[in-house]
């Protein structure tokens, strides 16, 4: 029979490790740490002879103190020195919390990303909170956000429904990114009765005009299911994986198709995903089992 003492000793122990787990998961593994993740992949339409390393970078939520614009520098510093033929920003810059101390300026996040170097450049899609936050943009149902000039100002490109053809070595790929699929909110102050995505899959790909691969980025794994056999990899952000992960199942993520996309390299009939847990955090400041981390996938 357990005593008194027993019994309010297990209580303390109890409170102390729920104490502990609690401030890893508010402070140390969304603040302190950042970990380098790598893929090796060899698609079925993917040249044997073209080698390509993409180092991409998804859901920074600038905002203070959780994604100051001195940790984003870090983190573009650190992302510079991996050896990137090219480097991706997948979206969602903005903050998407407001439990913050302050806001990150889009003059101050972009400046940072600015310092992103590598020889194929540097490529970039939005993602919902850049559309979401900017209500300019959501009570004209169109235009650019804020987050589009401030990363024009620093010659970052941005593909919303476009496609580039680029070479490595004598050799051709596509780049191509969506729009987003869930930018538009709905409201009666908006006139919408529905979320609504400014995506468009069909004409972006419509802009290839050769047999050379076609890498995609798009924020939201969703739109997966759509993407076909042409496309070598599609790139995503948006999950977080789950911001909470254990043993590889997240309770909550904000995909329709829940824990099918949440995390890591997928493989469905020949076609590849991959899916950053990003940097940052939204609606909540927590991270758990899913830390931030740089992606790098190598091609070939």
């Amino acid at each position: 029979m357990i005593t008194r003492r027993g019994f309010i000793k297990f209580l303390g122990t109890g409170f102390l490790g729920a104490a502990a787990l609690g401030g890893y998961a508010f402070a140390i593994e969304p603040l302190l740490r950042l970990r380098i993740t790598r893929y090796r992949l060899s698609p079925p339409n993917w040249p044997k002879g073209l080698k390509l390393r993409i180092v991409a970078l998804a859901d920074i939520h600038a905002c203070n103190p959780w994604m100051s614009a001195e940790r984003i520098g870090k983190i573009c510093q650190q992302a510079n020195g991996l050896g990137g033929d090219m480097i991706v920003l997948l979206g969602d810059y903005t903050s998407g919390m407001n439990l913050v101390t302050s806001y990150v300026h889009s003059n101050e996040w972009s400046k940072s990303l600015a310092t992103l170097e590598a020889p194929l450049g540097v490529h970039a899609i939005f993602g919902n909170h850049d559309y979401w936050e900017d209500k300019t943009f959501q009570q004209n149902g169109g235009g650019e956000t804020f987050g589009h000039r401030a990363l024009k100002s620093v010659g970052i490109p941005i593909y919303d429904n476009r496609a580039i053809h680029m070479e490595k070595e004598n050799q051709g790929f596509w780049l191509a990114g969506l729009a987003d699929q869930f930018a538009l909110l709905p409201g009666r102050q908006h006139g919408r009765n529905q979320m609504a995505g400014l995506d468009d899959l069909p004409g972006t790909l419509n802009q290839i005009t050769n047999d050379d691969p076609v890498i995609l980025m798009a924020h939201e794994p969703d739109i997966f299911p759509k993407v076909p056999t042409r496309v070598a990899l599609t790139l995503c952000g948006h999950t977080h994986g789950g911001q909470v992960r254990l043993f590889g199942y997240s309770p909550v993520v904000p995909s329709r198709f829940g824990n099918r996309y949440a995390y890591g390299h997928v493989v469905e009939k020949d076609r590849n995903l991959i899916v950053s847990a990003g940097l940052g955090c939204s609606i909540m400041p927590v991270r758990f089992g899913s830390p931030p981390e740089i992606v790098v996938v190598d091609l070939g």
